[in-house]
């Protein structure tokens, strides 16, 4: 069992930046591949970001690509994800997801692909 726990959002004018964190616990965190989701009200949850369990592989949705960037610290079990020039459209609960399949492009930013996830935290920017 992974236990995952995001922390660092909360309210940002558009523009700026915000770093999330995700610290796992449970089981051996270098061998899960990392992955951050987010939902808004009445949408489907979306792929933000995942990133390989050696830290080497990352990709992310086509929204988010060039301003957010995700990264690991295998020693301190915990990802993060950097998000810059933030827009309103970024407002949403982000939720933190691991599981211990491989890094392949046909699945790693697919939700029902990861059985562990955070509760989430919420980011909101103003316009």
């Amino acid at each position: 069992q992974v236990h995952l726990v995001e922390s660092g959002g909360g309210l940002v004018q558009a523009g700026g930046s915000l770093r999330l964190s995700c610290v796992a616990s449970g089981r051996t965190f270098s061998n899960l591949r990392m992955a951050w989701f987010r939902q808004s009200p009445g949408k489907e949850r979306e792929f933000v970001a995942a990133i390989s369990r050696n830290t080497i592989n990352t990709g992310y949705g086509d929204s988010v690509k060039g301003r957010f960037a995700i990264s690991r610290d295998n020693a301190e079990n915990t990802v993060y994800l950097q998000m810059n020039r933030l827009t309103p459209e970024d407002t949403a609960v982000y939720y933190c997801a691991a599981d211990w399949k491989g890094f392949t492009p046909s699945y790693y930013g697919l939700a029902p692909m990861y059985d562990f996830w955070g509760q989430g935290t919420q980011v909101t920017v103003s316009s």
